[in-house]
């Protein structure tokens, strides 16, 4: 197993959409364990394949206290959706940066799991947020694009100063 490097924002390759997997074979299986490890090491809770440029849809989630209750979800989909949270987000993809989404409060996802086969998981509250947050990585966008047009561009400014400071 190895640590991934994870693009920053505003990287380009973040806006990328991924592709279904077609086949679940070991380098899948590989990149998923690779991306867990990635994930609890940044700390987070997700993890899209994007992030780490790799644009294929599979995303990894741990959000649970203990964090030893990984999810391995290889072409999630989002078939229903209900009622509304206001969350706090923060984004391995957008280091140090913290704002309020307004997401979904329930969402049920079929996905397929790494035996391949096909299952749903209906979640809510904090996992629920999780899911809705990396199934957009997979359709190339970043939650600070929930937000409005002066906070993108404030947060664009920060971490560009950011990067001069660490250059």
């Amino acid at each position: 197993m190895s640590l991934l490097p994870i693009l920053r924002f505003p990287d380009p390759r973040l806006k990328k959409v991924a592709a279904p997997v077609v086949a679940i074979d070991d380098g899948i299986r590989r990149l998923a364990r690779d991306m867990a490890e990635t994930m609890y090491e940044a700390p987070g809770i997700g993890l899209a394949a994007t992030q780490v440029d790799v644009h294929l849809r599979l995303i990894v989630v741990d959000a649970s206290e203990t964090r030893d209750q990984l999810l391995v979800l290889i072409n999630p989909e989002i078939l229903a959706q209900d009622g509304s949270q206001k969350c706090e987000e923060g984004c391995l993809s957008v280091p140090g940066i913290y704002d309020r989404v307004e997401r979904a409060e329930r969402v049920v996802v079929r996905y397929r799991d790494l035996d391949e086969r096909e299952q749903i998981v209906e979640a809510s509250g904090l996992l629920a947020v999780c899911l809705q947050h990396e199934i957009d990585h997979l359709q190339g966008r970043v939650f600070v694009e929930h937000l409005s047009q002066l906070k993108q561009l404030r947060i664009r400014n920060k971490l560009a100063k950011q990067a001069r400071i660490t250059a």
